[in-house]
Order: structure tokens, then sequence, then C-alpha cells
């Protein structure tokens, strides 16, 4: 059985003292096995990245910048080995997988923008003959830590920008699903990048211990479940280093009574869904305002999840695949079993989907569920699954509330056609990232990403410009030359 090993200092390295099954989703088989770090390999990665910051520090903006430029080149010509990994251990389909990549290399495009996004500001003559200006140095050494639901792009979210802006990376990805991340490390050196800069180390908690208490790591950067993710925190604030610790989610969209239900139901399908609903962004929670609206809804997305097709990440075909574990599988029809004994209406059943030829897979089929009350189990959790649940309401203010009332605040939409409803919702709704008929409102790249409340531990969120921010430590530099022959006398004063 093949053995995944870690990257440091631009070798792999395969560290077999302690190892963990690797299974394909879709076939419920352990197909390979991951080295999990000790505490000493750790240590190996984070004194190749030490060695490797000076030089790499020095090295100017632009010529960071064309290793981007060549990373982004490799990314695209090696899509297909990508894809194909992720599908392989995420169970991921191919046109989704796709998706993720592309949209972590738009985050690569941005990192090529180095030059411009570290060129710092300049006043002259704040006083006679002086001079005023700041800039954006690294913090050396820096950790991520990333989870099993997008091996391609959540890791892009934090390395290149880290990189460009002059640090050395230590990436701890998911033991779950950790080939194609390794892949494309592997294809950042073959970019040009020197050896140490970027490394990669497979582990459990053994090696998030060593990132989070070492004190080389200047920054940890973590996305995953909100226990995990508060823990991070306050480990890494504790051991004196930035942190910025995205959490999960519980994100709702609001149905209005005006919406398109058509153009609200093929969005809604596509949010809940796609990607068996583990995404921290997945829509898995329907405010219907009003009967109406609730009946149309519930009928409409009845139709239309008739013709979904759950299966293997190879055919094209199918619109999602399986969940991660068995162990996962599990819980999420737990929660549809604990909703539908508190009183929820089981309209659309996953619990027992037929796909033939994978017998021993984790495959949970599309639910829907109407009738969920706030006080449910099922409401209250992230269940990270392919379900969606419809609550009903009287008002819009009702819908907001309920929002406003959940501990997560990371994305929400509407779908209304009034204008004066969707700027009062962006408005006033308690939720870091917001979609007007756009149902998963993923900022774009030169954007940055977060939500607020326990979705988010942290000042600073996660790429575009508060990624720069993360990654660097801003100096201002005050500078006098007196004209020649001119001297002043002393001053106890406080300058200004």
């Amino acid at each position: 059985m093949n053995t995944i090993g870690h990257l440091i200092n631009g070798e792999l390295i395969t560290d077999t003292e302690r190892t963990q099954d690797v299974f394909n989703p879709a076939t419920g088989l352990a197909e390979k096995q991951v080295a999990l770090a000790s505490k000493q390999t750790v240590e190996q990665a984070i004194a190749a990245a030490q060695a490797a910051f000076p030089e790499w520090r020095n090295t100017p903006a632009i010529k960071r910048a064309r290793v981007m430029f060549r990373f982004k080149e490799l990314l695209e010509q090696n899509a297909d080995t990508i894809c194909q990994l992720i599908g392989q251990e995420h169970g991921k389909i191919s046109h989704d997988a796709a998706g993720e990549l592309q949209r972590g290399i738009e985050n690569v495009e941005y990192a090529c923008g180095a030059p411009e996004l570290l060129k710092g500001e300049h006043s002259r003559n704040v006083g006679p003959n002086i001079d005023s200006w700041s800039e954006f140095q690294p913090l050396g050494v820096v950790a991520g830590i990333t989870p099993f639901n997008f091996p391609a792009m959540v890791p892009m979210w934090m390395f290149p920008l880290a990189i460009v802006c002059g640090n050395c990376f230590i990436l701890k990805p998911s033991e779950r699903d950790p080939s194609s991340t390794l892949y494309i490390a592997q294809l950042l050196k073959e970019a040009g990048l020197p050896d140490g800069v970027m490394n990669v180390v497979n582990g459990d908690k053994e090696a998030v211990d060593v990132l989070l208490t070492d004190e080389r790591i200047q920054a940890v950067s973590f996305v995953g479940s909100t226990p995990i993710a508060e823990h991070i925190y306050a480990t890494a604030s504790a051991n004196g280093k930035r942190c910025q610790a995205l959490g999960g989610a519980k994100n709702h969209a609001i149905v209005m009574p005006d919406a398109d239900i058509d153009n609200a139901v093929n969005q809604l399908v596509g949010a809940a869904f796609g990607s068996s609903g583990e995404r921290c962004m997945a829509l898995s929670v329907a405010v219907a305002v009003g009967d109406e609206a609730g009946d149309a809804l519930v009928e409409k997305m009845t139709e239309a999840m008739k013709g979904l097709s759950v299966g293997a990440y190879d055919n094209a075909s199918n619109d999602f695949g399986p969940v991660i574990t068995k162990a996962h599988q599990e819980k999420v029809v737990g929660y549809i079993n604990s909703a539908e004994y508190q009183g929820a209406k089981i309209v659309v059943d996953g619990r027992e989907p037929n796909v033939a030829g994978y017998p021993q897979g984790f495959f949970v089929g599309a639910t829907l569920m109407d009738n969920v009350t706030p006080e449910m189990h099922s409401y209250q959790a992230e269940i990270f699954g392919p379900v969606l649940q419809v609550v009903r309401v009287k008002t819009m203010d009702e819908a907001m509330q309920l929002i406003n009332d959940h501990e997560y605040g990371n994305g929400t939409c509407i779908f209304t056609r009034d204008g004066e409803a969707a700027r009062y919702f962006s408005d006033h709704i308690q939720v870091g990232m917001v979609g007007i008929n756009v149902p998963l409102p993923v900022p774009v790249a030169y954007h940055s990403f977060g939500g607020w409340k326990r979705s988010l531990f942290g000042d600073l969120h996660a790429y575009g410009p508060d990624g720069v921010r993360f990654y660097t430590k801003r100096k201002t530099i005050t500078q006098r030359w007196p004209s020649s022959g001119v001297r002043e006398g002393v001053s106890f004063a406080f300058p200004s």
C-alpha cells in the first residue's frame, strides 16, 4: 500500500512510525496510508523554513511573483491529475473538483501582484526636511492547518500570499485526503521556489501541537470546525502567535414571497447539495417567509431533486459524491433521524441511497426536511452533509432574527425582487458574507473571506487584502537629513 509522506526542505520524506489509512469514500476501502509526523519531523520542517527565511525575505518581490506565475501555469497544466487525486480521496465529482481548483488558482493570480501589494506608503516633508514612510515586512516562519473538504483551494488561500510576502511556510493538510495537497506543493518546487520556503507535514494532533507552541512559528492560519478553531486560536495566541481561525457555519437563505421561486430552487439545489454539503458556505437552511412561499418552495424543490445523482467522482454525470468517512455518514444520518423524531417532515429521504456498484461507499442522498424549528438539534448543529432544512416564518424580521440569534455568522443570502428589502437585509444581518440572489457569496480572490461571531476567531479574514496584512507586519520609518550647517538646540517637548 502506498504511503504518503512529507515535503521538507524540497525532499519527500516518509516518517513511518505512525500511519493512518486513507480511504476512497466511494468504495469504502483503504487504498493508501499517510505518515503521521512526529514532533521531531515537524521540528525538522520548521528548522528548514527558518534556514531558508533570510535569503527568501530579501528576494525582490518581483522575483517571488515570477515563481507564482510559473506555479499558476503548472497548476493549469496538471489540473486533471489534481482533480483525480481530490476525487479519489475526498469523493468530489470531477467538475466540482475543477471548480475548487480554479478558485485556488485565482488566489495564486492575486499573489502574483506582490510588487503592488507590498509597495507601502510614503509622505515627503511631514516636517522640515523630514520624510516618513511605511513598509510591509514578512513575519518569518508561518503555518497553515487546513481541512479535508477543500484540499486544493483552502491551502491556496494561505501559502501563495504568505510566500510572496516573504515568509516561509509549514502546511499541515488534512490527513484524510493529503495527496492533492502534497502534489501541489511539489509543483511549487518545480516552479522554482527555493527549498525550505514551502514545507508540508502530514499528521494529526501531535503535529498541530508543535505548530501551535514552537516559538519559531510566528503566525497560524486555520480552517475547520468551531470547537477546534477556538482551541487553535486560544493556544496560538497564548503562545504569542498571530492567529486567524475560521470555524463552522449554519448558513440560511431567506426566500421572500416575491422571490423568483424557480431561480431560488435552482440556486438552492446546487448550494445545498454540491460537494455533498461539505462546504462551510453550503446553504443548509431555507427560511420561507409565509406559507405560500414555503409550499411553493417545498413543491418545486421536491421536483428538482428527483433527477439528482449521487455517485463516484469519475462519472461527471453525477451531481455529488460520498461524504468523507463512514463515521461522518452515520453522523449525517443521525441528524436526519433526530429531526424526524422531533417532528420535522422528511420530504425527500436520502438516508439509504442505492449507488450501483458501490455498496460500501459512504453515500448520503440529497435530503429535504420541512417544518424544522430552531429547537431541533439538526437546526442548531452544522450537519455538513447533503441536507436542506426548511423553516417557515411569517415575516422577514422573524427570518432575520433567526439568523442573527444563531451562534454562527459565516454566510447567508436572500432571494427577493425587492431592492429595499435586500438593502435592509444586507445592512442589518449579523453575518460576514452576504448574498443577494447569490447563494454562495464566497468573495473573489481580491476581496477577503471570513464570517462573524463563532465562525471566525481573529481580527483579519482570509486571503485578499486582509491576507496581506495577516502575513506582514507594518514598519513606519521617519527620516531627517538636516541641511548643511544647521543645528537645532535641545527640546524636551513632544515633537510635532
